[in-house]
C-alpha cells in the first residue's frame, strides 16, 4: 500500500509490472511530443536590467539567432529593477514550458539572496539551469576628467577626501556593490554606494560627474573607454584583456582577492521538461557558435569558460551560492 498525498492506492503486487510498464509506454508518445514540437509560439526572453546594460547585450546578440534554430520569435522583455530579482522572479513563478525564460546573472541568481530582504524566491530551488554563457570581467572605471590615471592615485585621492567618494552599481546586491565594497575594504578606504535601475543609468551619471567610479561590467563601457570618455584604471580577469592591452588587471595593481564577476546564463523556471531543456541548451549553444555572434561577444570581453551542460551548470551555481554567502558576511553587508 502506498500513501500518495492525502490518499491511498493499493496496488496489487502482480499489477505492478504491467502499471508501471504501462505508464513508461504512455510516457513516450509526450516525450517525443516535447521533442519534435517545441516551441509553437514565441518565447519571452527576460531580462531583470534596464536596456544598455550588459545582460541586455548579451541577450540581444543571441536572440536573433535561437529564434532561428528553434523557428519562433524570442522576445525580448526588460523587467528591471532589484539587482535582477524583479525579472528572475516573474520567470521563478511562471509556467515551466519553456515560453518564459530568464537571462540569469550572478546578482540575481547568487548574491542578491544574500544583501535584500525578502527575495521572493529560492535561487537554489526555484529554476532550471539550461546553458551557461560566459563571464564578463569588472572594470573600475573613472570620468576622464578626474584627476588620476591609477589605481594608487584614486585610493590616495579618496583616503584624502575619507567618505566624500562614490561608486555606482546596477543595484544594492549587484557584484558592482560588491566590487566596490571589496575593493574599499581591501584598499582601506571609505565610500558611499549609489545603486541604480542597471548599467547603463549608472553611466550616465558617471559621465555626468554625480558618481566618481563604478566597477560595471565591460561591455556597457567598453566604446566610453575607447572613446577617452572614461578611464579603465583595472580589470577583474586573470590576466591583460586583448581588447584593453594597457589596462593592469587588480592583481597587478596590488588589489588581491578581488575575485568579483558577472556570469550570464539561460534559465527557466523549476520542473521544465528535460527534452525541452535540451532542445533550449542546444539553440543557445548554436547561437554562441556562430561565427559572427562569436565575434560580437568576444568584442564585448565575454569569456566563455565554465560548465557546458546543464548538470555542470547546477553544481557551478551551488559553489557561487556558498561564494557568495560567505563574501557578504567577511563584508559585514547587511541585507537590505
Amino acid at each position: 500500500m502506498k500513501k500518495i498525498g492525502d490518499s491511498m492506492l493499493l496496488i496489487a503486487p502482480k499489477s505492478t509490472a504491467r502499471i508501471l510498464l504501462a505508464l513508461m509506454i504512455s510516457a513516450f508518445p509526450l516525450l517525443s511530443f516535447a521533442q519534435t514540437n517545441y516551441p509553437t509560439k514565441p518565447i519571452r526572453l527576460i531580462v531583470g536590467f534596464a536596456p544598455g546594460g550588459g545582460t541586455d547585450i548579451v541577450a540581444r546578440a543571441i536572440a536573433p539567432k535561437m529564434s532561428e534554430i528553434l523557428g519562433q520569435t524570442i522576445v525580448i522583455e526588460n523587467r528591471s529593477g532589484a539587482a535582477g530579482t524583479i525579472g528572475a522572479d516573474l520567470v521563478a513563478k511562471s509556467n515551466p514550458d519553456g515560453y518564459t525564460l530568464l537571462m540569469g546573472h550572478s546578482n540575481s541568481n547568487a548574491i542578491s539572496p544574500f544583501v535584500l530582504t525578502n527575495v521572493p524566491y529560492n535561487p537554489a530551488t526555484d529554476f532550471t539551469p539550461i546553458t551557461y554563457l560566459g563571464y564578463v570581467p569588472n572594470v573600475l572605471v573613472v570620468k576622464s576628467s578626474l584627476p588620476v590615471n591609477t589605481v594608487a592615485q584614486l585610493i590616495s585621492l579618496a583616503k584624502s577626501n575619507p567618505g566624500q567618494m562614490t561608486y555606482g552599481s546596477s543595484g544594492i546586491g549587484s557584484t558592482q556593490h560588491l566590487a566596490g565594497a571589496l575593493f574599499s575594504k581591501i584598499a582601506g578606504i571609505t565610500m558611499n554606494h549609489v545603486p541604480y535601475k542597471g548599467s547603463g543609468q549608472a553611466i550616465i551619471d558617471l559621465l555626468g560627474g554625480q558618481i566618481t567610479m563604478n566597477f560595471d561590467t565591460l561591455p556597457p563601457n567598453l566604446q566610453q573607454i575607447r572613446q577617452g570618455n572614461l578611464k579603465a584604471l583595472a580589470i577583474s580577469t586573470p590576466k591583460r584583456l586583448s581588447l584593453l592591452p594597457n589596462v593592469p588587471t587588480f592583481n597587478e595593481v596590488g588589489i588581491v582577492g578581488f575575485d568579483v564577476t558577472n556570469w550570464y546564463s539561460v534559465m527557466g523556471p523549476k520542473s521544465m521538461d528535460p527534452a525541452v531543456v535540451n532542445k533550449i541548451d542546444q539553440a543557445v549553444k548554436g547561437a554562441m557558435n556562430d561565427p559572427e555572434i562569436k565575434k560580437t561577444l568576444d568584442s564585448q570581453g565575454l569569456q566563455p569558460e565554465g560548465p557546458t551542460t546543464p548538470a555542470a551548470f547546477s553544481l557551478f551555481l551551488a559553489g557561487e551560492l556558498t561564494k557568495y554567502q560567505r563574501l557578504v558576511k567577511s563584508l559585514n553587508i547587511k541585507p537590505e
